[in-house]
């Protein structure tokens, strides 16, 4: 199989290039789902339409080439124009998510203000209705915040497309577990190489056109380049429905492939372990899922039982479980670093636990930690494996991710002592534990997320795993996280576990205790806290990774310290 894209002589060199030869098309564009499975269907001529008004409305409003603006929209018409308006304005739009639908706002109000200072953003466009709601939570900004329907009029140009490839084209946030997202600056380069890059692993003939299906938020990368900048630069069709709908009713995910004849659709881990759990029989009469040919996994990591569930749970609409694809890619690289071979069964293999530990060297061993190959890098990239002092490692050593390719952010905005730390000789430090087995990568932990319990390393992601497998607690409903009490004279290991929906209450109340002794069995770790939580409970990132420092903060908020 060839890896390697065919990039055409005079491929647009910026967003805004590729929309205007997109919008010649009138046979490629975006289909909107709502939740009633209602389909608007916008060719990219539309959407350049709208997003020229907009552009013009940011020009008289007094946006100059280079101002950051950011964007708080549901998935819809408007944030399509008003991203693809910044674009054309010479701007530099970043996406954040829309408040909550119930509760208060003010918490979001604050963490959505910090992102926007820290990208030192002069403009906030907003959904009329979570503007309404951030008005008194939000430090104001120089421009203001404003719907779309409240920006001035302007003079719409003919074309707007100015901008060089290295020009930012975007700032987009880390999805990471951390409390304080990074705002990644990624150029025009950048974005529209990862487009070509993926394109070239998914087929588009005219026996098989691409067409791509996708409830992740276009607020993070996987949503925004993987799914929306790919059908932009070939381009293409996709389906989008809000993530809020197939959180609701994942079932509609999976009648749109049916529906469309979804191509490609990516998704996290979590989501296909929480399909197998939600979705009913009866929600899939007609369903066809031949269609579906590469069915991404990544953004957090990845469990092989959970693709063998989903496999076989929906084997008999016609889901392949070869069209299962595991991936590794981060923010600071636009996005994808290694992919699998997308036409092939995905790769696992079991290593011994006490070989997973930076600077051991991993051995394959039956019954031991079960991991799952994220492939090889994707093409113009390199993969090493560092210690940590930064020097490369043999194959087969634990280690330090770091990755070089085209696709590389400039630097997290206004941190510069953080760029220099992650950024180096044009290499970055992904920040992930993993190491090389047979060519291909493995992933096995995070830096900052390692438990430390008697002097020994632990990742919170093997731990979690031996909980999900207790009865009673829902899949990727588990967190481990290491807490020092104020005055205490050790790292205690906490685990905080979601009870699965409908489980009935002699099983919730044998969770702690069967969690316990799982651990102790399989990993020789005392868990000195179980905590039972109502589903749904454990905070998230918009990919669906657990956070696990705020749920330990939350907590120890309402322990009272």
């Amino acid at each position: 199989m060839n890896l390697a894209p065919t990039i055409e002589p005079e491929a647009p060199a910026t967003l805004g290039a590729a929309l205007e030869r997109a919008a010649r098309d009138p046979s490629t564009g975006i289909r909107l789902l709502d939740r009633r499975e209602q389909a608007t269907w916008l060719p990219w001529s539309a959407i350049l339409a709208g997003a020229r008004d907009v552009a013009a409305s940011l020009a008289a409003l007094g946006i100059e080439r280079g101002d950051r603006l950011g964007l708080i929209f549901p998935t819809g018409r408007e944030l399509l124009e008003a991203f693809f308006g910044a674009v054309l304005a010479g701007a530099v739009p970043t996406c954040l998510p829309p408040p909550p639908r119930f509760g208060k706002a003010a918490g979001y109000g604050r963490r959505a203000g910090a992102m926007l200072a820290s990208v030192d953003a002069r403009l906030l466009l907003a959904e009329r209705r979570a503007r309404t709601r951030l008005d008194k939570s939000l430090e104001p900004l120089p421009l203001g915040t404003r719907a779309l329907d409240d920006l001035p009029a302007g003079k719409t140009v003919a074309a707007a497309v100015g901008g060089r490839p290295d020009d930012l084209a975007l700032i987009q946030f880390s999805s990471g577990t951390e409390l304080s997202p990074k705002p990644a600056a990624l150029s025009h380069a950048a974005v529209l190489s990862q487009a070509r890059l993926l394109n070239g692993y998914w087929p588009d003939t005219p026996e098989v056109r691409q067409r791509g299906v996708s409830w992740l938020p276009l607020y993070h990368d996987m949503g925004l380049i993987g799914s929306l900048f790919t059908a932009l630069e070939r381009p293409g069709e996709l389906t989008l429905l809000p993530p809020e709908v197939f959180a609701a009713r994942p079932a509609i995910w999976l009648r749109a492939i049916s529906r469309f004849g979804g191509t490609v659709s990516p998704a996290t881990n979590f989501a296909y372990g929480y399909c197998v759990e939600r979705i009913r029989d009866r929600e899939l009469d007609g369903v066809d899922l031949t269609s579906w040919r590469v069915a991404l996994n990544g953004a957090e990591p990845v469990s092989a039982d959970v693709m063998r569930r989903f496999a076989r749970r929906f084997a008999r609409w016609g889901f392949r479980s070869s069209a299962l694809t595991p991936v590794y890619g981060l923010a600071e690289a636009a996005l994808a670093v290694t992919f699998s071979d997308v036409e092939a069964p995905f790769v696992s293999r079991r290593f011994a636990r006490d070989g997973l530990s930076p600077g051991n060297c991993v051995r394959e061993e039956a019954g031991g930690r079960e991991l799952v190959s994220v492939g090889r890098p994707v093409a113009g990239f390199e993969i090493a494996i560092r210690d940590a002092a930064g020097q490369g490692v043999e194959e087969g050593v634990v280690g330090r991710i770091w990755a070089r390719g085209p696709t590389l952010m400039e630097g997290y905005v206004g941190r510069h002592a953080e760029t220099r730390e992650v950024l180096r000789d044009g290499w970055l430090d992904t920040g992930d534990l993993g190491f090389l087995h047979r060519g291909e990568l493995y992933v096995c932990g995070r830096i900052k997320d390692l438990i430390i319990v008697r002097g020994r390393n632990h990742s919170p992601v093997e731990l979690e795993r031996v909980a999900e497998s207790v009865p009673g607690v829902g899949m990727g409903g588990a967190v481990a996280v290491g807490h020092l009490p104020e005055g205490g004279d050790r790292e205690r290991l906490v685990l905080f576990v979601e009870r699965a929906r409908g489980t009935p209450n002699e099983v919730v109340d044998a969770i702690p205790a069967t969690c316990r002794r799982a651990l102790l069995s399989d990993s020789g770790l005392e868990v000195d806290e179980v905590v039972v939580l109502a589903p749904d409970s454990i905070p998230r990132t918009s990919s669906g990774k657990v956070r696990r420092a705020e749920t330990l903060r939350r907590w120890e908020r309402r322990q009272g310290g």
